[in-house]
């Protein structure tokens, strides 16, 4: 998954306040020692056997091998390697940008190509080894970004009329990702004389990419541009933001009709990508925000009340009926529910759902709804909202970012420690039972850990981890900007 540019924001229904936690065991620390370790994760009511660490035992992966190092002459995140570890590639910005830094987008990931973007441009690199394939600079800055491209690797952006810093988003660009190359542009002319709008909120579901503005969505071709459908305000209930993949998600924002100054509500919908038509609307309680949309297929949103402190997840049904909804009993970062973080209705990169659990990087609750320190996996019942499972506690300064479902376990990312490189391991969905997946040398460990937790874009495809940092500079002797590393198959 990959983060829009900021978009809209709105409200919700108070949750009942259910909830479970499993069974109240003590919980083990996690170790993972490079260099011939083990790596053991217990889970609550469930110990998985101790398994060999990056020492080449047949459960790790073992790479391809085809990696080059990559990143500047005097670094080598591959030094050293070990049997059994995955090779890394890392790339740094080589592109002068302006002042303290722009903001990167991506991964995103089309056949054997993996492709980031700045304001002024989009790179694709080789996903085995990170060699440059295309370059394609932009002559006016993207002003959005989707999470993710069509299924046929279409990427809708929208860029400025200028390169001045205060021009408005005029300008819908097709982009070829597997090739590199431009397709289709069109104009989307102000929506009235005060519509100043210098950045569009974007999803693809389908052929449709859904632009957003403020109180104002349209839906466009990805094949050709040509228009789907515009906006409309049932009941007096306006557009916020949308979410796309399998499913077309809208959230539109209902202000109270007597109080212009109450928050007003929330309302989540599903839509029809090619008429706009809602197929069903819910509509959450006064004065919560709905903030992120943490999987699409299954639904399965994050919203939030401010003044009372408190967060809820709410699964829906096909249909739109609720299955559950639960305060949960930990926390997670802002990225995954919306605290503080009014943009990037998909940008929790530390959840994945199967048809009946969700998983998500966990803490402790905090003082405010933005948990730093993620350093578990909880499993969450989508039919009940309650706990399944967690995980041990991650040793200090490690945090656990679930990444993807695949044949029944659960992919998930575990960051740099202090003396650890990175890693992934294979938790079970049906007890997280862990193995170990893939290790990156502990050479990797420095570059690994520049990509801050706060900021980091991650894409698991293909048998690959890809890391994005979300801020990059322009390149400078003897130090180096690093733009993506990654590490697997």
């Amino acid at each position: 998954m990959t983060a829009p540019l900021p978009g809209g924001r709105g409200r919700p229904r108070l949750p009942r306040p259910v909830v479970a936690v499993g069974t109240a065991l003590a919980l083990l620390a996690a170790l993972l020692v490079i260099g011939g370790g083990a790596y053991h994760l217990t889970v609550r009511g469930h110990s998985a056997e101790p398994l060999a660490g990056p020492t080449g035992t047949p459960s790790v992966d073992q790479g391809d091998g085809k990696g080059p190092g990559g990143g500047s002459d005097t670094y080598d995140p591959n030094a050293g390697i070990g049997a059994g570890e995955a090779r890394v590639w890392l790339r740094d910005n080589q592109t002068e940008v302006a002042g303290a830094g722009v903001s990167q987008y991506g991964p995103w990931r089309v056949g054997d190509t993996v492709v980031s973007a700045i304001p002024t441009g989009l790179t694709g690199y080789a996903a085995a080894d990170g060699q440059e394939k295309w370059k394609l600079p932009l002559q006016t800055p993207l002003c959005g970004v989707p999470p993710a491209p069509s299924a046929q690797g279409k990427l809708v952006v929208g860029v400025k009329e200028s390169t001045s810093e205060t021009s408005r988003c005029t300008h819908l660009q097709q982009i070829d990702l597997a090739t590199g190359r431009a397709g289709w542009k069109i104009p989307l002319p102000p929506e009235n004389d005060h519509d100043t709008t210098t950045q569009f909120e974007l999803a693809i579901s389908g052929d449709t990419v859904v632009v957003g503005r403020p109180a104002v969505m349209r839906g466009f071709s990805v094949t050709d541009g040509h228009k789907l459908f515009g906006t409309s305000s049932p009941n007096g209930c306006y557009p916020s933001a949308s979410a796309g993949g399998s499913r077309l998600i809208g959230i539109r924002r209902c202000p109270d009709p007597n109080d212009i100054h109450a928050r007003g509500q929330e309302m989540v919908e599903e839509l029809d990508p090619a008429t706009g038509a809602a197929r069903w609307s819910y509509k959450y309680a006064p004065d919560w925000t709905v903030g992120r949309v943490l999987s699409v297929d299954p639904l399965v949103i994050a919203a939030h009340h401010k003044d009372k402190k408190t967060w809820n997840l709410t699964a829906f049904a096909a249909d739109g009926t609720v299955r559950s909804q639960s305060t949960p009993a930990f926390g997670v970062s802002g990225r995954c529910n919306g605290y503080g973080n009014a943009s990037g209705f998909q940008e929790c990169y530390a959840a994945a759902a199967d048809a009946d659990s969700l998983y998500i990087g966990a803490g402790k609750p905090g003082t405010t709804l933005d948990t730093e320190v993620t350093d578990q996996v909880v499993a969450v019942d989508l039919n009940t909202g309650k706990e399944r499972w967690r995980t041990a506690e991650q040793p200090k300064g490690r945090t656990m970012w679930p990444l993807a479902v695949e044949d029944g376990r659960v992919l998930t990312y575990i960051t740099p420690g202090n003396n650890e490189a990175g890693a992934v391991v294979s938790l079970a969905a049906a007890d997280g039972a862990s193995r170990p997946a893939l290790q990156s040398p502990a050479a990797a460990r420095g570059a690994e850990s520049v990509f801050y937790p706060h900021g980091v874009r991650i894409a698991w495809a293909g048998g690959r981890l890809f890391l994005l940092n979300g801020r990059v500079n322009s390149p400078e002797p003897r130090k180096a900007s690093r733009a993506i590393l990654s590490f697997g198959k």
